[in-house]
Order: structure tokens, then sequence, then C-alpha cells
């Protein structure tokens, strides 16, 4: 709190950046400080809310970045050594030219997983602008579960925990119905579609 305090919104862009590029830095120790000290006067809860979903976004283009740079590239030398052939890359392609934009959403809502999910989007060469908006989106979400968390329960670092982890349940389960429903809705698409041929034909 006194890091986040002293470094003020140019400190909670910086660490934020950090969370969500490949370093293991958890955004609940920033966040959720910033909101308790919003909370007591010393912040704007708008402000923290924004400069978190920025820093995010930031990190997460410099990883989308680096997998363009480096990713393909290196994976095309040395995919062999890792069991990743180039048609194996040619199907993640695929698959996040159909699906990058709710697996980008998604995946910044899941622990472990939101610091890594732009490396594949960099990777198969996701529209950029999609890119950004549903990582914006994804990152927006639980930036303010934590700033709301430490503003109401910023006092009480058990009770905060213990908020956050359930919350973290909750978006989890969040994100298996979403998922489920996605795929629904495109199986049933394509049954249309599939009909409507057979009735043309």
């Amino acid at each position: 709190m006194q890091t986040v305090a002293h470094w003020g919104y140019p400190g909670i862009v910086a660490l934020m950046f950090l969370e969500s590029s490949f370093f293991p830095f958890p955004s609940e120790v920033v966040i959720a400080p910033a909101g308790y000290l919003a909370a007591k006067g010393d912040m704007s809860l708008w402000l923290v809310v924004l400069c978190g979903v920025g820093g995010s976004l930031l990190g997460a283009v410099f990883n989308y970045w680096l997998a363009i740079q480096f990713g393909r590239p290196f994976f095309e030398k040395y995919g062999r050594y890792l069991f990743m052939s180039k048609k194996a890359l040619d199907k993640a392609d695929t698959f996040f030219a159909k699906h990058g934009h709710i697996s980008t959403f998604v995946g910044r809502l899941l622990p472990g997983i939101r610091q890594y999910i732009s490396l594949p989007a960099g990777l198969a060469h996701m529209n950029f602008s999609l890119f950004c908006i549903f990582t914006a989106v994804g990152a927006g979400i639980w930036v303010v579960v934590l700033a709301i968390a430490g503003y109401v329960f910023g006092q009480n670092q058990d009770l905060l925990m213990a908020n956050v982890h359930r919350i973290s349940i909750g978006l989890v389960l969040f994100c298996v119905f979403l998922v489920a429903g996605y795929v629904w809705r495109k199986k049933r698409k394509k049954l249309r579609h599939f009909r409507a041929r057979s009735h043309g034909g």
C-alpha cells in the first residue's frame, strides 16, 4: 500500500504492465490497495480502474508484439524439438482467427492464464483491434472487481482475500458457462446452415 501510495497512478500503470506481461506479479497487491486508498480519499477509484486497465492492456500488447516478432520464427525453427509442428501452428492460427475474441476475453478472467493469453493471440496474428478490445474488457472486469474489493474490504486483509477468492471462483464458473454457451451457439448456427443447404439442395 505504501508503494502504491508513493508511486501513484503511474506506478499502477507500471505494475499492472508487469502483471499483464510474463512477469509473475499479482494484480491483487496493486489494485486492491489502490482501491482502499480511494476509499480513504487519497486516490480516485475511477482513475485507479483506468490506470489498471491501461497498464494491463500495455502489458498484453507487449506480449502480443513479442509473439509476433519472435514467436512464429522460433517455433518454426525449433518446434520439432517441442513436439510442435508447422501444421499445429497453422491450426492455432485458424482457431484464433475464428475464436480469438472469446479466447482472449475468457483468458483475461482466468488466474494463471491472463498473463499468457496474449502470446497465442500474437502467434496467430489475431486482429489487433479485436485483441485490444477484448483484452481491455476482460482486464477491466478483473480490475473493477479488485478495486471495489479493496474499496469495501481494504481494512481487513483476510476478509479482502476471502472475497477476492470467492469472486475468482465465480468468474471461473462464469467463463465455463460463457464458453459452453458460445460452443452451443456455434453448433446451432452450423446445424441451421447445414439444414438450409440440405433443403436448398
